[in-house]
């Protein structure tokens, strides 16, 4: 990291820092270094290994594309992206300003305390949908992001794949799920659209760790942060309302914004994805970590074959087949 800093430009040859490392991210480490002449940032360097259960091995190039993502985005959105300070290649380490949990709290955080609030989700269906239609009018940003290997190892195959593999039966539908999102290539996709990577900052939403950016298919955001939406029903169920209306937020926000397709079909593509990464949060290689009840486990799987088996076309009606299912869930109680 400090070879990396030095490279930058913004640590002197000899100098000192103070800092510490952060929590949490399985793919990078983390620190809140105070430089001097630059005040505090956070820096990252990209793991050839990933930390999580399964063996998961990615190259740490990815953290090239992620500051190329940072500028592109903030040319859109200017406040929903840290400021970009640096990137070194070699050392695979990343500079930015580094954004203090008292103004910018954590979405994941909140959503776990029941604050979920859908102005909140629909401010980042807003700003998601502006990065993607703008970078879907310039098709030679193409080029810049050809990150499909990259893509494939952290995320078609981790996610879809990894869970076509502990679902032979399902293989099908999860392989062709894949292989849609894999050759659909029409904007510049983030890749981890997730409440741990959103922060709620005084301007509105900042998006964190586009170490998976590609030039590709914009469905895969919506539908990798509606899932997690679902999935916090299971984390906080008294907050279940508020999930859903986020859902909706999200949801309703950003296909308003689809300009540079039918928003039907990308609709029906994130829809179609639904139930592909509700699976793969609980038998890919990524779980999260807080549904760990067999029966919560079996319930996702429920929900999750019965749309793979018989799609739907539009994400509202995976939130409504979740609804009943939560509803018989009450009932059964």
């Amino acid at each position: 990291m400090l070879a990396g800093l030095r490279a930058m430009g913004l640590l002197a040859p000899g100098a000192g820092v103070d800092g510490e490392a952060l929590a949490g991210g399985v793919s990078s480490d983390i620190w809140r270094i105070d430089l001097p002449g630059h005040g505090t940032v956070c820096v990252k360097r990209a793991l050839p290994t990933l930390k999580v259960a399964a063996e998961w091995h990615v190259s740490p190039a990815r953290n090239l594309f992620e500051a190329r993502w940072m500028r592109r985005a903030a040319a859109v959105v200017p406040d929903a992206v840290p400021e970009l300070l640096g990137q070194d290649q070699a050392t695979g380490t990343l500079a930015m300003r580094y954004l203090p949990s008292e103004s910018y709290p954590l979405w994941k955080a909140q959503l776990r305390d029941g604050q979920a609030e859908p102005e909140f989700a629909a401010a980042v269906a807003a700003n998601l949908v502006r990065i993607h239609a703008a970078t879907a009018a310039e098709p030679a940003l193409a080029a810049e992001f050809a990150t499909d290997a990259l893509f494939h190892a952290l995320r078609l195959d981790p996610y879809l794949l990894a869970t076509a593999r502990a679902h032979p039966d399902l293989a099908g539908p999860l392989t062709e799920l894949a292989t849609t999102t894999a050759t659909t290539r029409l904007a510049l996709v983030h890749g981890d659209v997730s409440p741990k990577n959103i922060l709620a900052g005084p301007r509105g939403p900042v998006l964190l760790d586009a170490e998976c950016a590609w030039w590709g298919d914009p469905a895969f955001d919506l539908a990798f942060c509606l899932n997690h939406l679902l999935l916090k029903c299971l984390w906080n169920p008294a907050a279940t309302a508020g999930f859903l209306a986020c859902f909706d937020a999200l949801s309703t926000t950003y296909l308003a914004g689809v300009d540079w397709e039918d928003p039907a079909s990308l609709a029906a593509r994130a829809a179609h994805l639904l139930p592909g990464l509700l699976l793969a949060r609980v038998d890919g290689k990524s779980p999260v970590e807080y549904i760990t009840e067999p029966e919560a486990k079996n319930r996702v799987r429920r929900v999750a074959r019965r749309l793979l088996l018989a799609p739907v076309s539009h994400p509202g009606a995976v939130g409504q087949t979740w609804r009943n299912w939560i509803d018989e869930r009450h009932r059964d109680r």
